[in-house]
């Protein structure tokens, strides 16, 4: 049986580091631009604007694309003073969760732990430290993606 590769879906606010990240996993060249729509990378990748997390009646939107991910991804950026996600948000998807702490190259230690804590309340399994600049974290992401075992049907 092969092993198809997960489709992930990453759910932050804006400028969380969503699509530099994704930039990262696939080993293109860092460059900002603003997602202004859904798009679909590299077949499995689910990049999303981060209006659709910071604006509770686009949030739908995040559920129903969800639908087609195996694994959400929660990405709150380090040196973010709060967080978008509600404790439990997870549970809104009931696929597996996991959290991404992005930008961890300009925050201090407390601000590294804050992130972490904002995730685990909102229901994301594993946690990773990242920073798409210094490229930290991002290897162990992939492995973990990769190696993680999916229920189906």
């Amino acid at each position: 049986m092969e092993k198809r590769k997960k489709r992930v879906i990453l759910i932050g606010r804006s400028m969380a580091g969503k699509t530099t990240l994704c930039q990262c996993i696939n080993h293109e060249e860092l460059k900002y631009y603003k997602t202004q729509t859904v798009q679909i990378l590299n077949k499995n990748m689910i990049d999303t604007p981060g209006e659709y997390l910071e604006r509770s009646y686009m949030r739908g939107a995040l559920t129903v694309t969800a639908t087609d991910a195996d694994v959400i991804l929660l990405v709150q950026q380090a040196t973010e003073g709060g967080t978008m996600f509600p404790p439990g948000y997870s549970s809104t998807f009931a696929k597996p969760s996991v959290g991404i702490v992005t930008k961890s190259d300009l925050a201090t230690e407390k601000q590294i732990q804050d992130a972490t804590e904002y995730l685990k309340l909102a229901g994301a399994g594993k946690i990773f430290v990242t920073s798409s600049y210094e490229n930290t974290g991002v290897e162990e992401l992939v492995k973990y993606l990769e190696e993680l075992e999916i229920k189906t049907e």
